[in-house]
């Protein structure tokens, strides 16, 4: 009788219960409508905000800056791009270029064999400490790594007092002399600049090739072995194809972000400019917007470039 009785009242629906079921079968037939207003959102942010942001910033890469006012003129002009590929602007480019392609290749040769290594031999615990390992520099402050790094390669720190105990300070002092990568100290030189961007974006590169890795079967690796492959020509002709995504993936990452930086070209660089410090300074004291703008333009063109090339040759097929 209890189940009887208590029958009615589970049927009973509420308003509000009969108006979302109604919206729900509406949406339910209609999917289109229902996917236009799921993407509307992140879309209009995307349109608006962002591509709005660099319209706005192309545009103003057309304009010039007028020497005798120093004022900006909003005239179609190509002006300003003339400027930018004076010698000066042109050394910038290729030194930024050069530096951002120099960090990418070794940040790939540093990750590979760790990546590997935890895809493949390591223990669930020994590679939850390396995981541990490889995110917990992300977990600290940007600028707490970077000035970190300013005291351990300046000439009093550990560093230098790591290199003199070893007795190889006359090595330290021959890469220092060097004419274009040496300065009077790591942390005013290339090649501590170069130390430090490839310790801060390591990470960016560890972990998309690892995640790449773990995606090709073990079994295919066991079979190119069990038909006479030697290991390298296993790692050659059938790891790295498979894990090329990854790396493509990775540098992305190692290489646009290179291009970009600004603070530590200006924390650990000398008198030569980055792309990013050219911006910087061009936007803010020169008060040059539209070189600026155009300066932004090159890192957009290139990496496009990049994208456009690594697609074509099917690195994101697997992504």
């Amino acid at each position: 009788m209890s189940g009887i009785r208590s029958l009615p009242i589970a049927e009973k629906a509420t308003p509000d219960a009969d108006v979302w079921r109604r919206l729900s079968t509406f949406f339910y037939r209609h999917s289109r409508l229902t996917l236009v207003l799921t993407l509307s959102l992140p879309l209009l942010w995307l349109g608006v905000i962002y591509l709005g942001s660099l319209g706005a910033l192309l545009t103003q890469s057309f304009f010039y800056l007028d020497g005798f006012t120093g004022l900006v003129r909003r005239e179609f002009t190509l002006r300003t791009y003339q400027e930018l590929f004076l010698q000066s602007n042109v050394d910038i480019m290729i030194r930024t270029v050069v530096m951002a392609a120099l960090v990418t290749v070794t940040c790939a040769l540093l990750a590979f064999p760790l990546a590997y290594y935890m895809a493949r031999y390591a223990s669930y615990r020994v590679k939850g400490l390396l995981y541990l390992g490889v995110m917990l520099p992300l977990w600290s402050s940007y600028l707490v790594r970077v000035y970190s790094w300013k005291l351990i390669l300046a000439q009093e720190g550990v560093f230098t007092w790591v290199v003199d105990r070893l007795g190889l300070t006359s090595v330290l002092e021959w890469l220092l002399k060097l004419p274009v990568v040496g300065g009077s100290s790591l942390s005013f030189s290339f090649i501590g600049l170069f130390f430090v961007f490839v310790y801060i974006w390591l990470p960016y590169m560890i972990l998309p090739i690892h995640a790449a890795l773990e995606r090709v079967p073990k079994s295919v690796i066991e079979a190119s072995g069990d038909l006479g492959a030697r290991p390298g020509y296993t790692l050659r002709k059938v790891i790295l194809p498979l894990a090329f995504p990854g790396v493509v993936a990775g540098s992305i990452f190692t290489f646009s972000l290179t291009l970009g930086d600004y603070i530590i070209p200006g924390v650990f660089g000398n008198s030569s400019f980055f792309i990013g410090q050219a911006v910087l300074s061009h936007q803010g004291s020169a008060g040059n917007i539209p070189l600026a703008a155009a300066f932004t333009v090159v890192p957009i063109v290139i990496m496009i470039t990049y994208l456009a090339v690594a697609k074509r040759l099917g690195a994101f097929d697997a992504l």
